[in-house]
């Protein structure tokens, strides 16, 4: 006797981007998972093609709204080691206020409005300001302070127009920088009660084993530079990406499934602060000591926490940069055009974000290369789904189904960004 049981949910709330999971389960068995992305492809790698390198920058900024800044940085410095330019220290301490920012906002964003809600009980991030408004204002005061960060540096905070190849079309006056810095201290407060309190959240207790990747920097947290690492020993340069990191095509996505030595593999926050534990000042680590979490940690619940200490670290970061600001003579190093390849990787807040371009002697680009955190993500989602989905075979659909989509929330998956989500069909024979 065989019983059949079907969930359809027409767009999972609270991601970005559509898409499905279908869910077959032979009695104790999931006979078939399929984490289904039908969002259009988007084909931003053909638009590159011809373009002057001057029109990159703005171009892939708008790839995303959340994070415009990590589709910039990737690109200028892959550009920049095309054409073999060099910044100066005073643009590099730049850049990573800059990207203070945007991690400030998105993770602000995700752990508020989109996963909160699901630790709490509440449907969504409406529910919760209703009831616990104070917990809602406080997200909204450090994303807040995200985008005036990225407002300063970029002109606007979505698809911000500032950045360019060499640095920055403007740096802030000493007064811009003076005010921002004193909000950044007055909000150092919120960003340590942020780490506790998603600490003292009620999280699932699981595990999953995968390999973490991301950057390692020789002695910063790592966001604009660093080589390519893995919790099992993988150690690259960004050039070398695509001879570990292999893409292939599933029948059921429009984003590219990426593996590492054929494995699902794990990028994002949780692989950050995984790998780059000692890397984190001493006032945040001492936060993540005392959250009563084992780090490394191979919880994707743990997640949130993750974001959390980055928020915190971001905070203290831009402080730290401000503090010892001057207006640069110049923001930008001059930039001559040649021929050549150029590839990087920065640590976008979902993990790390490669580009890769290929140059003419003119400055336009042959031929580019884009491969976003979120389609690194997706087999160790579905790896994960599955995993789950034998754990909680005793729960009924609906409680399935909110177990499922929260954990594809863990990974805070920016599907728009991946197909170069979530209607859920669930069936039980």
């Amino acid at each position: 006797m065989s019983s059949e049981r079907r969930i359809e949910v027409p767009v999972l709330t609270r991601v970005e981007g559509e898409g499905a999971l279908h869910v077959h389960i032979d009695g104790t068995r999931v006979a078939d998972l399929r984490l289904n992305i039908f969002e259009p492809p988007r084909f931003f790698e053909k638009f590159l093609e011809g373009r002057s390198w001057k029109e990159i920058p703005d171009m892939v900024a708008r790839i995303c709204g959340i994070c415009p800044v990590a589709y910039q940085m990737s690109a200028v410095h892959a550009i920049e080691t095309a054409f073999g330019a060099r910044i100066t220290p005073a643009i590099r301490r730049l850049r990573r206020l800059y990207y203070c920012g945007e991690w400030m906002e998105s993770h602000s964003l995700h752990i508020h409005l989109l996963a909160a809600p699901d630790f709490l009980g509440y449907s969504d991030a409406m529910a919760l300001a209703q009831d616990q408004p104070g917990i809602v204002r406080r997200g909204l005061r450090l994303q807040g302070l995200g985008n005036a960060i990225l407002g300063m540096m970029g002109g606007r905070s979505v698809h911000p127009v500032g950045a360019r190849v060499g640095g920055f079309y403007r740096a802030p006056d000493q007064a811009e920088a003076a005010a921002l810095l004193a909000r950044l201290r007055a909000a150092a407060q919120d960003a340590e009660d942020l780490v506790r309190w998603t600490a003292d959240l009620k999280l699932p207790a699981v595990a999953r084993q995968a390999p973490f990747v991301s950057l390692r920097h020789e002695s910063d947290y790592p966001m604009n530079e660093g080589a390519i690492v893995s919790s099992e020993g993988l150690n690259i340069s960004a050039a070398e990406f695509d001879a570990h990191m292999v893409e292939h095509q599933v029948p059921h996505s429009t984003a590219l499934h990426a593996l590492i030595n054929g494995k699902p593999y794990w990028v994002g926050p949780l692989a950050r602060v995984n790998n780059n534990l000692d890397h984190l000042p001493p006032r945040t680590l001492r936060l993540a000591e005392g959250t009563g979490i084992h780090w490394p940690s191979t919880n994707p619940y743990h997640s949130i926490v993750a974001r959390a200490l980055e928020i915190h670290f971001a905070l203290h970061e831009a402080v730290a940069i401000l503090e010892q600001y001057t207006p640069p003579d110049k923001p930008f190093v001059e930039i001559i055009p040649r021929a050549g390849v150029g590839a990087w990787c920065t640590e976008a807040p979902r993990g790390i974000l490669w580009q890769r371009y290929e140059m003419d002697d003119g400055g336009l680009v042959k031929k580019s290369r884009i491969v976003p955190p979120t389609s690194q993500n997706q087999a160790q989602m579905e790896a994960d789904l599955r995993a789950s989905v034998e754990e909680n075979l005793c729960l009924h659909d609906d409680e399935l189904r909110a177990r499922l989509e929260a954990g594809i929330r863990n990974y805070d998956p920016c599907i728009s960004c991946s197909t170069h989500f979530l209607n859920l069909t669930l069936k039980r024979t």
